[in-house]
């Protein structure tokens, strides 16, 4: 590859990055509604096409910005989990850390669980980052346990309906911590 079109490949990736940091932002400060192709270009200071050469719609705006999102999860989730000593330990410190995460970051959070996209969890074309969310659940449970996965998605699920009922005003939030509490009790001696 020429020195020419690396420059030109890096230039593509900070735009694409560029993008993707200003949907989030208009995200947090004003909603998802807020998002559109005529704001982004505006703040990035490039045309509607050249946004098109990038992402074709919102949908694959959100999905990039969700990613993203995964990724900086993943990484709280993984400090989690190691810096508490045994398995029930780490597995109330992840639940923490996610519905922690769910609260400071809620546009970033439905970018990630809510809004549609076409990432999906638990197939073959699960994205990277999407995989090691799910694996630092995975990791709160004993190796030779043959439903750890299967109960890391019944945690992960249960903690996104309480994020999801929470933000709604469906449920108290202020409760969150006995809820977390009985879901470890329920599958922190899981055999």
């Amino acid at each position: 590859m020429s020195a020419t079109s690396e420059r030109r490949e890096r230039e593509r990736a900070h735009r694409h990055q560029m993008i993707i940091t200003a949907a989030r932002e208009i995200a947090e400060t004003q909603g998802w509604e807020a998002v559109t192709t005529r704001r982004l270009a505006d703040r990035v200071e490039y045309s509607q096409p050249v946004l098109y050469s990038h992402f074709h719609g919102k949908d694959a705006i959100v999905g990039a910005v969700a990613l993203d999102g995964f990724a900086e999860l993943a990484g709280q989730l993984r400090r989690a989990r190691e810096s508490a000593p045994g398995p029930a330990t780490a597995l109330r410190a992840v639940c923490r850390a996610y519905l922690r995460f769910a609260t400071e970051r809620p546009a970033l959070y439905q970018a990630m669980f809510v809004l549609p996209t076409d990432l999906a969890f638990a197939s073959a074309e699960t994205p990277a980052p999407m995989q090691d969310c799910f694996d630092e659940f995975v990791g709160c449970f004993r190796a030779d346990d043959e439903r750890r996965g299967l109960c890391a998605e019944v945690i992960w699920s249960a903690l996104h309906g309480i994020v999801v009922l929470s933000d709604s005003g469906r449920i108290p939030p202020a409760v969150q911590d006995e809820r977390v509490d009985l879901l470890i009790s329920l599958f922190a001696g899981t055999p």
